[in-house]
Order: structure tokens, then C-alpha cells, then sequence
């Protein structure tokens, strides 16, 4: 059995600031360790419940976070940019289900450092008119591949607006938000033991457990921060203005409009 573990950094316990999560900054080196702990535990967890194989998806950033020679050995990591499928790289290669770990909420929710993809490009992304989470669009992108989320972990509105997508799935709260640089937070210890008994508890499940599913093809609309970032992104032909901020696109799969999000968010460095 091999199983995929996306760690994300700003859900990891401990973390509230932007400083933290960019490297350059005095405290990302701190931060990293932790996510790397967090990603041990989870490697942990599933390797106590049968795994054979264990796969760990960089998913912060760059993804160049992880540290590998910290890294549990027993497991194989994926980083660097560009690849096809982001967060979610390494559901193509069989895997029987998906942990996320340090995942947070949505652009525009109330959780720590909330964000989908890019803070400085994206207000807010919806399929089909319904708001996505990083969690939402990976976790569907896992989905097309055939692979369930079998556990989650972050702050509480994070797991608030992510339960009703993955009911099977175990969640873990590192944290509690009371604004978006500010929480009550686990101790790394305790973040890390509770992370490692749901990775257990959410492999262990794996047979009830369905793969995210959203019906294609999909209508995205894309609401930026700027116009002048919605004026960069319609320069792709097929992208439709619908206000000063506020694009839409179709796409033929998760895939496909997950792959047009993240081009958009490349080309957003150049107004930065």
C-alpha cells in the first residue's frame, strides 16, 4: 500500500505570520523544522497502519521547504516547480488515498494566513459557482485520479469548511484562529502526536472512503485582487471578463482548470 502525504506549512502548529512562511525571513527556518516534524509524524502514522511505501509532497511556495536530511528515510519526497499536478503530485503514481497536513483556509476565510494558491493574486476562485479551497481543488484533483483524502490537519475554520468535502476523513486541529496572524496553537509535540494518531486512524479507514468528485466540465471564475492582474490573466484568449476584478474560464477537467490556475499565478510575479 503506498500512500501520498501534501504537506502545506501555514495549518502547521505555531505559524501565524507571513514571515514565517516566506523564506528570507528570520523565522521560515523555524517554520520549515516544524513542517517537517509535522510531515515525520504523518510518515509515522501511515508506516504504523501497513503502508509499504510513503510518498511526501513538498506543497508550500517553491516547494523546497522539507528538509530532506531530516526527512524520515523510510519515505521518498517530491519537490521543486513546475509540476502538472501541484499539490497533488504523486496521485498519479497508485496511491491508495491522501493525507493533507498544514493546510489552512480559503482567500477570504477567517482562518490563519488564509489564502487559495496565490494571496497576492487570488480574492477568491469558485467551480461552478461554489468557493475552493487549496483542499477543495487538490483534494478534487486527487479525486480524478481515483484517490480519497483520508486525513486533514490545520486550524478549526480550515476543517470547518473542508468536513463536508471529505466526511470520511480524519481531521486534526493544530490550532484554534481568532484572526488571521493570531491563534491558540497545540504544541509542536502535541500537534505532532495528534497528527500521527489521524494519519493512523484515516489509513486504517481507507476502505470507506471515496474520492472527491466534482462533475466536469467546469465553469471557474476567478476573482483577482487587482484589475490589473485581471487584465494580465485576459490575455489568454480564452477567458472572459465578467467585471474590473472578475474573470471566468472553462475547463474540461479539475485538472485542466487546477493547471490554468497555477499559469496564472506564475504570470502574476511580473506586476508584483
Amino acid at each position: 500500500m503506498k500512500i501520498l502525504i501534501s504537506v502545506d506549512i501555514e495549518g502547521v502548529a505555531g505559524v501565524y505570520h507571513a514571515q514565517q512562511v516566506r523564506a528570507g525571513n528570520p523565522e521560515y527556518e523555524r517554520a520549515r523544522r516544524l513542517m517537517t516534524e509535522e510531515a515525520n509524524a504523518a510518515i509515522a502514522g501511515a508506516f504504523d497502519t501497513g503502508a509499504g511505501e510513503v510518498l511526501v509532497n513538498d506543497s508550500h511556495g517553491d516547494f523546497r521547504n522539507l528538509l530532506p536530511d531530516v526527512l524520515d528515510p523510510r519515505a521518498q519526497v517530491i519537490q521543486g516547480k513546475p509540476r502538472y499536478l501541484s499539490m497533488a503530485a504523486g496521485a498519479e503514481l497508485g496511491v491508495a488515498g491522501m493525507c493533507m497536513v498544514g493546510y489552512h483556509s480559503r482567500a477570504g476565510g477567517r482562518g490563519i494566513l488564509a489564502h487559495t494558491i496565490n494571496s497576492f493574486a487570488f480574492a477568491r476562485i469558485e467551480f461552478n459557482g461554489e468557493p475552493m479551497s487549496e483542499a477543495g481543488l487538490y483534494g478534487a484533483l486527487a479525486g480524478e485520479y481515483g484517490v480519497p483524502v483520508l486525513m486533514a490537519s490545520g486550524d478549526d475554520v480550515f476543517i470547518e469548511e473542508n468536513r463536508a468535502l471529505f466526511p470520511q476523513a480524519v481531521f486534526v486541529q493544530t490550532k484554534q484562529a481568532t484572526g488571521q496572524n493570531s491563534g491558540v496553537s497545540l504544541s509542536p509535540a502535541k500537534a505532532c502526536e495528534a497528527i500521527r494518531k489521524g494519519v493512523a486512524a484515516g489509513v486504517g479507514q481507507r476502505a470507506g472512503a471515496k474520492p472527491l468528485r466534482i462533475e466536469a466540465p467546469l465553469q471557474v471564475t476567478l476573482h483577482t485582487q487587482t484589475p490589473a492582474l485581471a487584465d494580465l490573466f485576459c490575455q489568454w484568449p480564452t477567458f472572459q471578463r465578467l467585471d474590473a476584478m472578475v474573470l471566468g474560464f472553462g475547463a474540461p477537467s479539475v485538472e485542466a482548470a487546477v493547471r490554468m490556475l497555477n499559469c496564472c499565478s506564475a504570470m502574476s510575479a511580473m506586476l508584483r
